[in-house]
């Protein structure tokens, strides 16, 4: 089972990890440790934490019934960030900080905890109305104002 990823452009060597993480998952219901050891080597310290995050159950996928998703991950500091992985975005400021502006890492811990949530199928998910959806990001985007 390849990692859908639709319109997120990751660097191929990433693309092709995640893809054969979820394979080997799907095989062997666990990740194979050559698969963590390259996590570590592109990713860093991030691959880590964004593996602790997976462990905690940290990430909730958000549905609604228009075909709308989003992620919220409960980040190790206790604030609750949203992810759009059909984009390539986390709220959080590591991700404006080193992602766009510095552009020194591929993706914060929390969108990679996403992308990693998806190879292992451990991603809560939640099912609202389309108003709901709206309200948990409006509501979100006036806190970070």
């Amino acid at each position: 089972m390849a990692v859908a990823l639709p319109g997120v452009t990751l660097p191929s060597v990433v693309e092709e990890l995640l893809s054969e993480m979820a394979a080997a998952v799907q095989e062997n219901a666990q990740i194979p440790d050559e698969h963590l050891l390259s996590l570590k080597f592109i990713f860093g310290s991030s691959a880590i934490q964004a593996l602790d995050l997976v462990d905690r159950q940290s990430i909730t996928l958000i549905s609604s019934p228009s075909g709308r998703r989003v992620y919220q991950v409960l980040g190790s500091s206790g604030r609750t960030y949203l992810c759009l992985a059909s984009c390539h975005y986390c709220s959080c400021p590591a991700f404006a900080f080193s992602v766009l502006r510095k552009n020194d890492s591929l993706l914060c811990k929390h969108l990679l905890a996403v992308y990693l949530s998806q190879v292992t199928r451990t991603c809560r998910q939640l099912k609202v109305s389309d108003k709901q959806l709206t309200d948990i990001l409006f509501t979100k985007k006036k806190q970070e104002a």
